[in-house]
């Protein structure tokens, strides 16, 4: 048999506990040794509305969550009116009997009615008797769940753990005797593979970064960071702060970094607009600071639980004047680990802030991660700085900290070293740091001093990977993104050269510096350049159009709150192939 690709769908409205047999299921899956990747479509409310949850499994790495369902569990009637229509022959639709009427399904769905009043006592173990009758249906034992609801509620008594194990076990059996098994039994392939969230996973990588001081005020969909930062800081030795808003957080963040420690913050676009000045002041006063902005729909408070790529334009602009900045976009759950570390390391190098454009869909899905992948103690790059972990202390007789060099960057002394005073401010200064406008505005020393600090930059592209392409080299289509798309695409790329057209794929991480030589020679032989982003107005297109001259042929655009799926790439292209349009806006080709 060739590899396992199963896919779970859970539906109800706000309250009824939809996540809580979506982690159940992953957590299961990935002792199992298999890979996942699961999303939560939800709503900005405490009970009502519609949420979903998908939750996808297999023994190869899951890119996204993909566009079938092999299974839906609606927990209230709406789901199902909202989703059988999607359920394929040979997929299985799991509901309470007592709640749910099912109408609609194609031939070949299999219709899986639990008598969850028979089952068990109350409606909140509903969610624990189906999930042991998923199990039973994919031939998984039920043992592994019962010592996972074991340790789940160890905390409330033995009677509730029999209480609950017991349920699970009539769900199982329920199953098994009434239920038709798929015809495959999910395996175990011995993989150890641990599960995060995409916040998770930054926080993570600010650890293995090396940072001491994290502080953030609660935002969605960043907050995760912070609540995860809490929960390990004394563990960890990090100092975390909740700040009452986002214009204090940046400048706790800045300060902290000035001292001399790593320090980072997380926010959405709203709390980040907060923030921009500082960044500026950062840049001035060139400390390294990372910031994360997790994108959410705007504008405004926007859509708090959707996600978008619309912030780009935002930390491209982010403070008044031109100052040196690093912008990373993550590229999946796993480089979001990987980036923070990255980042870190050249904001120290090149004394400038980091700011890493991650959004909802990264943050708030998960992923299985392999282990082995997951360094926390990676070699980490301060940079030039006098004093630090024991490096030698000159008399310092003529310090200069913004010192005019050929690489821009000035050796920096962390406050009170020894006979290395000097003025850190947020104006414009000379090498000494003396303010140029407490003289007079002297034009030769803003100009080398602007010039100094934007050389800086020239510095940081040799170091950071260049995208590539990955697909065939002859085809008939590139389609490029940027950030969190590259697992939908890559999927895309796939379908499209299975069914016989053949596309690759460029994926960007690197935002500032962009590599526009790498860029303009993995386009030149292009034969129809497609751009895919997750906004209305095609902001990585207007940025790649402005830094390259490149006009893409066709583009396909999403911006209704919900991620890309792989089937609308697919179809766009489709439509750009056919000449159809040049500008294919999601919600005409949803299927």
């Amino acid at each position: 048999m060739g590899n396992i690709d199963f896919a779970v769908g859970i539906g109800g409205a706000a309250g009824q506990g939809v996540a809580t047999p979506g982690a159940m299921l992953a957590r299961l899956f990935v002792r199992r040794g298999l890979h996942v990747n699961a999303y939560n479509a939800y709503q900005s409310i405490i009970r009502g509305g519609h949420t979903f949850l998908t939750v996808r499994t297999s023994e190869a790495p899951v890119r996204c969550m993909g566009d079938k369902l092999d299974m839906l569990i609606p927990l209230n009637q709406d789901t199902v009116d909202r989703h059988m229509r999607l359920m394929r022959p040979g997929s299985a639709v799991l509901y309470d009997s007592g709640k749910v009427r099912p109408a609609g399904a194609a031939e070949g769905v299999q219709l899986c009615p639990l008598p969850v009043a028979e089952l068990a006592k109350s409606q909140l173990h509903y969610n624990t008797a189906a999930v042991a009758a998923v199990l039973r249906l994919v031939g998984v034992e039920c043992r592994q769940f019962e010592e996972m609801l074991a340790q789940q509620f160890q905390r409330k008594g033995e009677g509730v753990v029999a209480e609950n194990v017991a349920v699970a076990r009539a769900g199982y059996e329920y199953a098994g005797a009434h239920f038709r098994p798929y015809p495959f039994a999910l395996p175990v392939t011995g993989k150890p593979l641990a599960v995060a969230t995409g916040n998770e996973s930054l926080a993570m990588g600010g650890v293995a970064a090396g940072v001491k001081f994290y502080c953030a005020y609660p935002m969605s969909p960043s907050t995760g960071v912070l609540m995860w930062m809490a929960r390990h800081a004394r563990q960890l030795g990090i100092m975390v702060r909740q700040v009452e808003d986002e214009i204090g957080v940046i400048n706790m963040a800045i300060g902290a970094a000035h001292s001399g420690c790593r320090a980072m913050c997380a926010t959405s676009g709203g709390g980040f607009a907060l923030m921009t000045e500082a960044l500026g002041a950062a840049a001035m006063m060139e400390i390294p600071v990372v910031c994360i902005n997790v994108q959410r729909a705007g504008p405004a408070t926007g859509v708090p639980t959707k996600t978008e790529q619309g912030d780009l334009w935002q930390v491209l602009g982010a403070g008044q004047g031109d100052y040196p900045r690093i912008i990373a976009a993550p590229t999946s759950i796993a480089d979001c680990f990987h980036t923070i570390p990255q980042i870190f390391d050249l904001a120290d190098r090149f004394q400038c802030p980091g700011i890493v454009l991650a959004d909802l869909l990264e943050s708030e899905g998960f992923s299985s991660l392999d282990p082995a992948e997951l360094d926390f103690n990676p070699p980490r790059d301060r940079g030039e700085v006098i004093g630090l972990n024991g490096s030698p202390v000159s008399s310092g007789e003529g310090y200069r900290r913004y010192k005019a060099t050929e690489s821009g960057v000035a050796p920096r002394a962390l406050p009170g070293t020894p006979g290395h005073a000097h003025v850190v401010a947020t104006d414009e200064h000379d090498e000494d740091g003396v303010l140029i406008s407490d003289e007079f505005t002297n034009p030769h020393k803003r100009q080398a001093i602007m010039e100094r600090r934007q050389r800086k930059m020239e510095g940081v592209l040799p170091l950071i990977q260049p995208p590539r392409l990955e697909g065939p080299e002859d085809a008939e289509v590139t389609i490029v993104g940027w950030g969190s798309t590259w697992g939908v695409i890559n999927e895309a790329v796939e379908q499209l050269n299975a069914e016989g057209i053949r596309a690759n794929q460029l994926q960007v991480k690197w935002i500032v510096p962009l590599h526009v030589d790498a860029i303009l020679q993995a386009l030149a032989k292009a034969r129809k350049v497609v751009i895919v982003e997750n906004n209305y107005s095609g902001q990585f297109a207007r940025y790649l159009r402005s830094e390259t001259s490149i006009v893409a042929d066709a583009h396909i655009r999403k911006y209704d709150g919900e991620p890309f799926l792989p089937h609308h790439v697919v179809e766009g292209v489709r439509q750009a192939l056919a000449g159809k349009k040049k500008y294919v806006p999601v919600h005409e080709i949803v299927v």
